[in-house]
């Protein structure tokens, strides 16, 4: 079953990350394919489990979304109200103390996930009638803090981005292969240049779609709109 496979990869990629570490100014680092694989698998197995033409790719985690939930983009309500996924979230072996783990019951908002899944809540409906023909990964599973400042994978050294963008390129490699996806869509620049390196020689296209942080100007003039624009444009949605 695809299911399975994505589930077995997403297992070789939390441990082949798992002995790598990361120098100052980086503080903790948080994998949540191990204290939050619950949900995660959840997630697998209910939306994972046949052919997806489109597959959006994130960067990494965000601290009150994936890093909550282990849905990628993962504010709260949507996994839990749209997707119906809920399930036990523990600890990671070392807390940031400015970034705790509350799971579910984290009552802060992941603006780029509110963004994200309620484009594709008001276009399609359900949460099936979209993963009918769609899926949500990340590109890297870590998310990375300096103490209570989110810090983003591109901006590690040089040393550190080559073996983890090694294992990152691997598993997109394998779940794209599995989903048999047509579209690999970037939300955001970074996220395409790493799926275009990741699955250079598959049968994909690929695209992008402008962020949806809230620290994007554009994306907070509209994104919702924005991100359906670029999407017809690049003939992935129908008008």
């Amino acid at each position: 079953m695809i299911a399975d496979t994505l589930i077995a990869a997403a297992r070789t990629l939390s441990e082949a990350l798992a002995p790598m570490r990361f120098a100052a100014p980086i503080t903790h680092v948080y994998d949540p394919l191990t204290y939050a694989w619950a949900p995660h698998e959840l997630y697998l197995r209910r939306f994972g489990n046949a052919p997806r033409r489109v597959v959006f790719l994130g960067m990494n985690p965000g601290p009150f979304g994936m890093v909550q939930t282990g849905v990628p983009f993962g504010e709260i309500a949507a996994v839990r109200d749209w997707m119906g996924i809920e399930a036990a979230v523990t600890k990671p072996p070392v807390e940031n103390p400015a970034r705790p783990i509350e799971g579910f019951a984290c009552p802060r908002s992941e603006v780029s996930g509110r963004r994200l899944w309620g484009l594709f809540a008001e276009r399609f409906g359900a949460a099936d009638d979209f993963f009918a023909d769609h899926f949500v990964a990340n590109y890297c599973p870590l998310a990375f803090f300096e103490g209570g400042r989110n810090a983003t994978p591109d901006k590690l050294p040089a040393a550190e981005q080559v073996p983890l963008l090694a294992a990152c390129d691997a598993h997109l490699r394998t779940l794209v292969e599995a989903l048999q996806a047509e579209w690999v869509i970037g939300v955001g620049a970074w996220s395409e240049t790493r799926a275009r390196a990741a699955c250079a020689g598959l049968s994909v296209r690929f695209g992008r779609v402008l962020h949806p942080s809230p620290a994007s100007p554009a994306a907070n003039r509209g994104w919702s709109a924005a991100a359906t624009k670029q999407l017809v444009e690049q003939g992935i949605w129908h008008a």
